[in-house]
C-alpha cells in the first residue's frame, strides 16, 4: 500500500493519537504547523483534531499561540498504575518521613534518562524546590535521580554520562566525577546532592526495592546537610523505604 493512501486510511483515533505524540522532551511547545509536520498530516486536518482535542482538555494554548499538553491528560496519566498505585502504596509512608523530618519529601521513578516526579509532601522550610508531581528533571542533579542511575542498567548510565549539562555552578559535570558518585551511592545505599538542582536546597535519597530490584527512589530536600543531620536523614529514609518496598506485593496495579 502507498504511504499516501495509508495516511488516508488511518482512522480519526490514530490521527489524534499523532498529533499527541508529535510532543516529547524536546518538543514541549509547538505550532500547528510544527504539529501537522511533526504528526505528518495535512494542516487543515491538524487544525481541526487540534481543536477538538483543545475542547477536551487533551491540550491547551499559550499566549504565545503554541500549544501543549492540557492537564486533562495528565489527571488521566495518574491513573496509571506506576503512578496511583506507586502512591497509594506509599503515601502513609510519605507522611511520616514528613513528620519526622519537616522537610520537602520526594517520590520518584526513573522515566528513560529522567527523574519523574510521582508524588511530593511540601516541607516547612523555606527552601528552593524547583520539582513538582509530574515533573521531571535530571537524573544527575537530583538527589533521587542520583539513585535511580546508579542502580540503572549500563548503557541508561553511560548515555547520562556522555550528557551532563551544568544546571547551577555545584551540578556535577564531569563524568569521571558522577561515576564515582554513583559507584559511592551503591557502596553507601543513599545519595545527596548539595545545590546541585537548584541554590540553596540539599538532598539525600535511598532506593525502594521490591522483590530485590530497585523500583523508585524515596528523599528529602533540605536547606544543608552536616554531620548532625545526614545520618538522621538517611536513617529516617530508610525506615520509610523498607516500609513501603515492603508494601509492594507485584507488579504495581490497582
Amino acid at each position: 500500500m502507498a504511504g499516501n493512501s495509508t495516511r488516508h486510511g488511518l482512522s480519526v483515533t490514530s490521527r489524534a493519537l499523532a498529533i499527541l505524540g508529535a510532543f516529547d522532551q524536546q518538543h514541549r511547545r509547538l505550532t500547528l504547523t510544527e504539529l501537522a509536520t511533526r504528526a505528518d498530516m495535512p494542516l487543515p486536518t491538524a487544525h481541526r483534531l487540534v481543536g477538538e482535542l483543545i475542547a477536551w482538555g487533551a491540550l491547551g494554548r499559550t499566549e504565545s499561540g503554541h500549544y501543549v499538553i492540557g492537564r486533562r491528560l495528565w489527571d488521566i496519566g495518574l491513573l496509571a498504575p506506576v503512578q496511583s498505585g506507586l502512591r497509594r502504596l506509599a503515601s502513609p509512608y510519605l507522611h511520616d518521613l514528613y513528620g519526622a523530618t519537616l522537610a520537602t519529601v520526594h517520590l520518584a521513578v526513573r522515566d528513560g534518562r529522567q527523574v519523574l516526579y510521582v508524588d511530593r509532601l511540601s516541607g516547612h522550610a523555606s527552601v528552593p524546590v524547583v520539582s513538582s508531581i509530574g515533573s521531571r528533571l535530571p537524573l544527575h542533579a537530583t538527589g533521587v535521580g542520583k539513585v535511580l542511575l546508579a542502580n540503572a542498567p549500563a548503557d541508561v548510565r553511560a548515555e547520562v554520562l556522555a550528557d551532563l549539562p551544568r544546571i547551577t555552578p555545584f551540578t556535577v559535570s564531569q563524568p569521571g566525577v558522577l561515576s564515582r558518585q554513583l559507584d559511592k551511592v551503591l557502596a553507601d545505599d543513599y545519595a545527596t546532592t548539595v545545590e546541585e538542582m537548584s541554590l540553596g536546597a540539599c538532598s539525600v535519597a535511598v532506593p525502594i526495592r521490591a522483590s530485590g530490584q530497585v523500583v523508585a527512589a524515596l528523599g528529602v530536600v533540605v536547606p544543608g546537610l552536616d554531620r548532625g543531620n545526614r545520618p538522621r536523614l538517611v536513617s529516617a529514609l530508610q525506615v520509610a523505604a523498607r516500609g513501603i518496598g515492603r508494601s509492594i506485593p507485584g507488579p504495581l496495579a490497582d
